[in-house]
């Protein structure tokens, strides 16, 4: 068998033949001497193809063809001196092996460029390379015809599809899929994987066995011991064109293949051909059976996720790659619109109409006004959409109609995945698969993620799951209804938290999420949906009860059903103890925050108290200081007491006013103590800026500013600092008035303009009743802002940890308009 790697003979060289032209053989010796003539010339050269018939000769001539072939200007002249149809001539006309070969190997090395070897296969030469296949030839040739094969088939093209057909190629190539060589065996695969590029093709190479070979295969190169991703690429590609057509789809699932294209999706490293694969899948939108197998193996959240993510790199299909269930009419007068020509299929596939002539030609949505929009289910205009259309247009118009007709379906890359939620949403209850968080999230991602104007389709999908019965307890227990409100109404998704940034709100999402949540309150107030939420609430697992008392104040409009589930059946209760457990969804406590500002306003819109206007630092105090008096050099009147603290400092004090202030100081400095006859009485664990505003206060000070000195600006920890001494000395001293006073400061400083939900934590663990209930109001007070007062109750839960009960009580009051006591007077309804 020649060598491929004989070196190409360059022009105006000299060719030598054979070693032995001492023999008068006058053909011998013309071939050598007009071969090795100006090699620039090529019809003398040719000549001898179609003049000497000799095997031998041949052999020769054809081994010189296919060296000369090597060179790209050198092939070019081959092409254009007419020697095509002599080599092809003699591959029915030689009986000789070694002639054989040398004529396949100059065919495969003439076809080096798409136009050659769509020439070779207009002329004629894939035939007869086909029959010479199917005869089962000796192995060398059977390599030499397989490798031709591979490079003819290349971007195949419709001629060499139909002659590989019709030379009966299709069956031994598939068996040749087995072969023990691995060279033989390769190349065979990968001319099967060629040749599905033409939709003509593939249910004959489907009938041949064609589809478990490739899935076989593809299946062998993705194994732990498998090749790299470049190697099955052109598999993935003829796997995805063989769910073009019924018949191989059938073959295709029966054989496995849907496991396989999940897998696919599955794969990161896959990424790359996800598009491809979801097109693929498209074939499959009206087989039940595979649709309900697709999702039994987790496709819906899988599609979700392809609907935001990028786009693979895959070429663009051409047209004749397009299924062959219903080949491509041609008319030669016009083209007809691409939506008629759907519609048509579409029929047909229905069995509406036996084939395209029971159709009048005449009619076309040209010639007839736009029919009324097709109900949903009949949506997928075909079942066969391809990767082409990934590469269309947002917004596509029929060809030749007026920008007054109907617009088609927008269909860009995300169409595909569209196209099979839409279908899974067309279940009698589609809840298992669509209304789960990642489904639900990805349909919101796109809807609010988009650069245009998202597909009606997905808007279409939403709105369907809302208004299905069956799925009204899956989106309580999936907390699909608060998710709807926090990402559509208030502009938060779960990228955004718990960080505070704001994306654009837009009028139309947030119109959207309102017009969702009345179609979940339609079906939650109707009887079913009662039935339904009662039951969840008291009879469900523990996680649906929370879940269910979480959605009810977003959903229930109707204060007989809300009052009796939240208040009388406990649900309220059971949310609010549910804030210190461990979180069942990753944005629960925004939920829940947001639920009880909904469930308060509609308890009590009016009677929540705001908090008390901050006191302005930087101003002069509203009320005139007693205390300063005594601190001049010349005090009046004189102090007749000095207060000793632990620093060592001397704070001058009048005995009459101290005594008269709390009854500690009464009965330590006018009772029967030692320190009721001393002058200088020592004053025990107060610090300088602790003990300024007892001072005041025990002179009558009330509202000076002196109840702002211990406290710590906003940022700064409130444990451990002078503000809790200040508030323990209160406590220890019986000063319950400075005790409100600096708690008011507290919450003026830390709660105020210059405050935030970081600081809410901070003041609740003070643990003082009447500031835990101030960080209840500020949480859930009206006009706060949805994820400062989300994360104002996260600080709130952090800062409770496992002592949930004043958190639940504060909050409780807050909710349902009562003032907690000055100690936390509970509520036991």
């Amino acid at each position: 068998m020649p060598s491929d790697r004989a070196t190409p003979i360059k022009p105006s060289s000299f060719l030598y033949l054979h070693p032995d032209l001492s023999r008068s053989d006058n053909s011998a010796m013309t071939c050598v001497l007009v071969v090795s003539s100006n090699l620039g010339q090529w019809r003398p050269k040719v000549t001898i193809l179609q003049c000497v018939k000799t095997d031998s000769i041949q052999n020769r001539t054809a081994r010189a063809l296919g060296n000369l072939a090597m060179e790209p200007e050198s092939c070019g002249d081959i092409h254009s001196a007419g020697a095509v149809p002599l080599l092809v001539d003699n591959l029915t006309a030689c009986q000789d092996s070694q002639c054989l070969q040398s004529v396949v190997r100059a065919l495969r090395n003439l076809a080096d460029s798409p136009q050659h070897r769509l020439a070779l296969a207009q002329q004629g030469a894939v035939r007869p390379l086909a029959e010479l296949l199917a005869a089962a030839p000796d192995p060398a040739l059977t390599l030499a015809l397989v490798r031709a094969l591979l490079e003819l088939s290349r971007g195949c093209s419709r001629a060499c599809a139909e002659q590989l057909s019709l030379g009966g190629a299709l069956g031994p190539l598939v068996s040749l899929a087995s072969h023990p060589k691995k060279a033989v065996r390769e190349a065979t695969i990968l001319i099967l994987a060629n040749l599905c590029a033409q939709g003509l093709v593939r249910p004959a190479l489907g009938n041949a066995g064609g589809v478990d070979v490739l899935l076989g295969e593809l299946r062998r190169r993705r194994g732990p011991n498998g090749a790299g991703p470049a190697s099955q690429q052109p598999l993935v590609r003829a796997v995805c064109l063989l769910c073009r057509e019924a018949i191989n789809r059938a073959r295709l699932r029966d054989a496995g293949g849907l496991e396989l294209l999940m897998g696919l999706l599955r794969d990161p490293r896959a990424s790359a051909w996800h598009p491809r694969v979801v097109a693929a899948l498209v074939g499959f939108l009206y087989d039940t059976g595979a649709l309900g197998r697709l999702q039994a193996l987790g496709l819906v959240p899988l599609l979700a996720g392809q609907l935001c993510g990028d786009a693979g790199d895959e070429e663009e299909e051409g047209r004749e790659a397009a299924s062959w269930d219903f080949p491509e009419e041609r008319t030669p007068d016009r083209a007809e619109a691409g939506s008629f020509r759907s519609l048509r299929s579409w029929l047909i596939s229905e069995g509406y109409a036996a084939g395209p002539g029971d159709i009048s030609p005449d009619w076309s949505p040209e010639r007839c006004p736009p029919p009324p929009p097709p109900p949903e289910p009949a949506e997928p205009t075909s079942p066969t959409l391809g990767p082409t259309s990934l590469r269309t247009p947002r917004t596509l118009r029929t060809p030749g109609r007026s920008p007054a007709a109907a617009a088609e379906e927008p269909w860009g890359r995300e169409g595909p995945a569209l196209l099979l939620l839409s279908r899974f949403s067309q279940a009698p209850d589609p809840s298992g698969a669509l209304v789960t968080g990642p489904a639900l999230c990805g349909l919101l991602a796109y809807v609010t993620g988009s650069p245009g104007p998202p597909s009606p389709r997905a808007l279409r999908i939403l709105a369907r799951l809302t208004c299905n019965p069956a799925c009204l307890e899956a989106f309580v227990r999936s907390y699909g209804a608060a998710l709807l409100r926090a990402w559509l109404v208030l502009g938060v998704a779960p990228d955004d938290w718990p960080s505070l940034r704001a994306r654009p709100a837009r009028r139309q999402h947030r119109e959207l999420g309102e017009m969702l949540l009345q179609n979940l309150t339609v079906q939650a107030e109707s009887p079913f949906g009662v039935g339904a939420l009662t039951h969840l609430l008291l009879s469900g697992s523990p996680e649906d009860r929370v879940a269910c008392a979480l959605t009810l104040p977003f959903i229930c409009r109707k204060p007989s059903l809300w009052r009796r589930l939240l208040l009388d059946q406990g649900g309220l209760r059971l949310l609010l103890s549910a804030l210190t457990r461990p979180a069942p969804h990753p944005l629960f406590l925004f939920f829940a925050a947001d639920s009880l500002s909904c469930l308060q306003g509609l308890l009590s819109p009016t009677v929540i108290p705001a908090p008390p206007p901050p006191i302005p630092l930087d101003l002069d105090p509203p009320s005139p200081c007693l205390y300063e008096p005594l601190l001049g050099p010349a005090p009046i009147p004189a102090p007749d007491l000095h207060f000793l603290l632990d620093s060592g400092l001397r704070l001058p004090a009048q005995r009459a006013a101290s005594a008269t202030a709390s009854p500690f100081f009464r009965a330590l400095l006018a009772g029967s103590f030692a320190e009721a006859q001393m002058d200088l009485v020592p004053l025990r664990g107060l610090s300088p800026s602790a003990a300024w505003p007892i001072l005041h206060h025990l002179h009558g000070c009330r509202g000076c500013g002196a109840a702002l000195r211990p406290i710590p600006p906003p940022g700064q920890p409130l444990l451990g600092s002078e503000a809790e001494e200040a508030l323990e000395a209160a406590g220890r001293f019986l000063l319950p008035g400075l005790e409100e006073e600096l708690e008011e400061a507290v919450g003026h400083i830390h709660l105020g303009p210059h405050g935030g939900p970081e600081s809410v934590g901070e003041v609740f663990r003070l643990g003082r009743p009447r500031l835990v209930a101030h960080c209840a109001r500020w949480t859930l007070g009206p006009g706060q802002c949805p994820r400062k007062r989300a994360l104002a109750l996260v600080g709130l839960v952090e800062a409770a940890g496992e002592e949930a009960g004043p958190l639940t009580e504060a909050l409780l009051a807050v909710v349902m308009g009562v003032e907690l006591g000055a100690k936390g007077s509970r509520l036991d309804w």
